[in-house]
């Protein structure tokens, strides 16, 4: 989620700096909630999307619920940062709230999503989107580990991959064949996180080489 360390640190968000953050922000601080509380917060969230998606075609608007689930995991990503770095509510435990529940709702959101489109394919996809999303948060923190600025790069950063998903699980309940649309938009996912990986590693490889 959003970094609870140094700022420099922090995935860069136009959002953050919109009016209506600043707002939610003071909303969330004015509840009295812990930056900790927002990433648990998130976690429950997908957790629940999670579960709707796996029981989406029994109704299709649990497609529509899925989406919000999304959205509303990435405003508790950003939330949390703002209520530990601007409301000065940081915490002993950031740095592991910062980065666990991430990985964990990547993982729920995604699977979901794959077993939602096909048992078996889609199941497939969504395991591999998850790895890969996994793989990725572990070379931008390996950069960190090298003395280097995290690169958030994308073009499938974290951000990326949930635009997408929530413009599949929209596409589910809008477009023709629900299955297909979510096909595809995991395997973009996955292609798009493979070439971030790629990318990303890259650019950790230049780094060392100038840094010589």
């Amino acid at each position: 989620m959003e970094a609870d360390g140094a700022t420099a640190n922090r995935r860069p968000l136009k959002s953050r700096g919109t009016r209506w953050a600043a707002a939610a922000a003071r909303v969330a601080l004015a509840s009295g909630i812990s930056a900790d509380g927002v990433s648990i917060l998130g976690m429950a969230i997908s957790l629940v999307g999670a579960a709707v998606l796996v029981t989406a075609f029994a109704d299709p608007w649990h497609f529509v619920i899925g989406a919000a689930a999304v959205q509303l995991r990435l405003l508790c990503n950003m939330l949390d940062g703002m209520v530990a770095v601007e409301g000065g509510r940081k915490s002993l435990y950031g740095p592991i709230y910062n980065e666990l529940p991430d990985r964990l709702e990547d993982s729920l959101l995604l699977v979901a999503a794959g077993y939602a489109a096909d048992p078996r394919l889609g199941l497939i996809l969504g395991l591999t989107a998850a790895l890969l999303a996994a793989i990725c948060a572990y070379v931008r923190l390996l950069g960190g580990t090298l003395g280097q600025p995290q690169d958030f790069v994308g073009p499938q950063a974290k951000p990326h991959r949930m635009f997408a998903l929530t413009v599949g699980l929209i596409a589910a309940i809008l477009g023709g064949d629900p299955r297909l649309c979510l096909l595809v938009v995991l395997g973009i996912i996955c292609a798009g996180t493979l070439l971030t990986i790629v990318r990303r590693t890259l650019r950790i490889s230049k780094r060392l080489r100038e840094a010589q």
